[in-house]
């Protein structure tokens, strides 16, 4: 897995979360649309674990500190997360592993 791979990946979680905040759960409690948070929910969760697998991957093969790997599994679950870690934290770690 490249940086390239771990941003997309990053940005797919991130979407996700993001569809699953502020359109599944309205559908749900404002619609009484449940079915939208089974779907939304359900691919959530499968990229969420992707992408903290992928954290601590990348975190190995390009020797991330202890901070840099926390701080991208703490973007996980905070809304905008993996956009911030992409654009602050990523970059700073390209210029080092090379």
């Amino acid at each position: 897995m490249t940086t390239t791979h771990f941003k997309w990946l990053g940005y797919t979680e991130g979407v996700s979360f993001l569809l699953l905040l502020f359109i599944a759960m309205p559908l749900k409690y404002m619609a009484g649309i449940p079915l939208a948070v089974s779907i939304v929910g359900a691919a959530h969760g499968f990229l969420f674990v992707a992408y903290v697998l992928a954290a601590v991957y990348m975190a190995w093969r390009f020797r991330w500190g202890f901070k840099v790997l926390t701080l991208a599994v703490m973007a996980s679950v905070i809304p905008f997360g993996p956009f911030l870690l992409e654009k602050r934290v990523l970059p700073s770690t390209e210029k080092t592993s090379n």
